[in-house]
């Protein structure tokens, strides 16, 4: 494969099947985050282009959701075929607009297919049911589309998450006005438009308004408060989604919210060491952590403690840290400069408390090598809060018990994973997270479309992925066919 280097030319909001500008004509730069270079210049939506999206989606809900399971379906087939016939595009313009890695920016594409095609299938399975009634009446409970779908995906993940947050609802017959993150306004966003409208999406279904740098809320607050949008996705930050609920709570809109995590990953001491550094490896450096599922902490039992902390330091500090588009770098740049900024400030307030650096700690240009520390104290911020970068904290422990008890001092409960070779007690420890989503013997970053994916605590609440997503954007309506019959009088 090789790298494809697309120009992309001043882009357009995709609102009503038509590619415009934004009604204030005004437009914003989409960089590089590693070179600085200019990506390409999108349109800066306002309120108003994001009021005349949902008027679109409430105009088209009529028809998309009468059309039969086989029509959405087919547009969903297409849609794979159409995705997969850019691959080495995409691929290249993930690296280029979020400084996604080779590997992960493959992994994303096959991700994304299976995706898609898994759901043409939901679109055969909002399946209802026959109540037995006790007054004689033909009692049925009918899954029906919810209406308009406002989704807010973010920048990290860019083409699964959104991906996800449009998938399910349209096969479902809902219609969609999707906002992406500032940082991924085409890969996260405006591709969609494209490749929907070139798999017959009738005009309307998809609608995606982007906006500039900090002008999110004016968007935001169009969806929630507009009386035609009748449920709500969000993947991203903790803080922003409690007022995103906050909000829909006071205009009695559900909302499915997908939010921070700080997963923890348990190396048991009777794991295979070769297999738990590899897994810890991955788990924590993928994406430059930069996954809402990284391991931030490798929480490992005192018995094979430091021969694991030296081969996973040895293994960390051997990761390519660069340019995301040569194939072999596994580091990539961090989003902006902000968040290089808070990665660095938070492991140097780490340090300044008492903990001590085994691998990494520097940045490199606009990346952060792959770092590892191990006696972090409650007091630092590294502990206590999601780090979006490249670090994970090591924590040793003297038993299985300790372990879920550390395991659980947090507010988050995304991901987490448990590494054992006794499958026995990794399933009786998993019972004992406090998380959405455990895996025995692996890391925690791991998803597939039909899996319920989602958190609990301050990970958010409602569950993306398979038959999950239909009761999340579907209406379940009680409908009775009766006799005429006699009344008291």
């Amino acid at each position: 494969m090789t790298t494809v280097e697309t120009q992309l030319s001043e882009l357009r909001l995709h609102i009503g099947g038509e590619w415009v500008p934004a009604g204030g004509g005004e437009t914003f730069d989409d960089p590089d985050p590693f070179t600085g270079e200019l990506v390409a210049r999108v349109p800066a939506g306002t309120r108003e282009d994001a009021r005349r999206a949902v008027e679109a989606a409430a105009a088209a809900f009529p028809e998309w959701s009468s059309a039969p399971p086989a029509v959405r379906q087919q547009v969903f087939l297409k849609a794979a075929d159409i995705l997969e016939s850019r691959r080495d595009e995409v691929v290249s313009l993930l690296a280029r607009e979020t400084g996604c890695t080779f590997g992960f920016g493959l992994f994303q594409m096959g991700f994304v297919a299976g995706l898609l095609r898994q759901a043409a299938g939901t679109a055969y399975a909002a399946i209802g049911e026959i109540i037995p009634s006790d007054t004689g009446e033909f009692a049925m409970g009918i899954r029906r589309p919810a209406g308009v779908v406002g989704a807010i995906a973010p920048w990290n993940a860019a083409l699964i998450l959104s991906a996800r947050s449009i998938g399910a609802p349209l096969v479902l017959g809902n219609t969609v006005v999707l906002k992406p993150s500032e940082h991924s306004p085409y890969v996260g966003g405006l591709l969609w438009g494209e490749v929907f409208a070139e798999a017959g999406l009738p005009p309307g279904v998809l609608s995606i308004v982007t906006h500039a740098p900090g002008e999110a809320g004016p968007i935001a607050d169009e969806l929630v408060e507009n009386p035609h949008v009748r449920r709500l996705t969000f993947t991203g930050s903790t803080e922003t989604g409690r007022l995103l609920a906050e909000a829909a709570g006071r205009n009695l809109k559900r909302v499915l919210l997908e939010l921070g995590g700080y997963s923890p990953l348990i190396v048991l001491a009777d794991a295979d060491l070769q297999f738990a550094v590899d897994a810890s490896t991955f788990g924590a450096f993928l994406h430059q952590g930069q996954i809402c599922m990284s391991a931030r902490r490798i929480i490992v039992e005192r018995p094979i403690a430091a021969r694991f902390i030296e081969q996973l330091a040895r293994k960390a500090s051997g990761l390519k840290t660069g340019d995301p588009k040569e194939h072999d770098t596994i580091i990539g740049p961090l989003i902006t400069e902000k968040a290089l900024e808070t990665v660095k400030g938070r492991v140097e307030d780490a340090v300044s408390k008492g903990a001590k650096i085994v691998a990494g700690g520097e940045a490199v240009g606009p990346c952060f090598q792959a770092t590892l520390l191990t006696d972090v104290p409650v007091s630092a911020e590294l502990a206590r809060v999601e780090t979006f970068g490249p670090v994970a904290a090591i924590e040793v422990v003297d038993s299985s018990d300790e372990a879920i008890e550390r395991a659980n001092a947090t507010a988050y409960g995304l991901a987490s994973g448990v590494i054992t070779n006794d499958a026995d007690k990794g399933l009786e420890l998993a019972r004992r997270i406090q998380a959405g989503i455990v895996h025995v013997n692996e890391q925690p970053v791991g998803d597939e479309p039909q899996m319920p994916f989602g958190g609990v605590k301050d990970s958010g609440w409602g569950r993306f992925g398979g038959t999950a997503a239909i009761h999340e954007f579907t209406e379940l309506q009680w409908v009775t066919v009766g006799r005429p019959h006699p009344y008291p009088s």
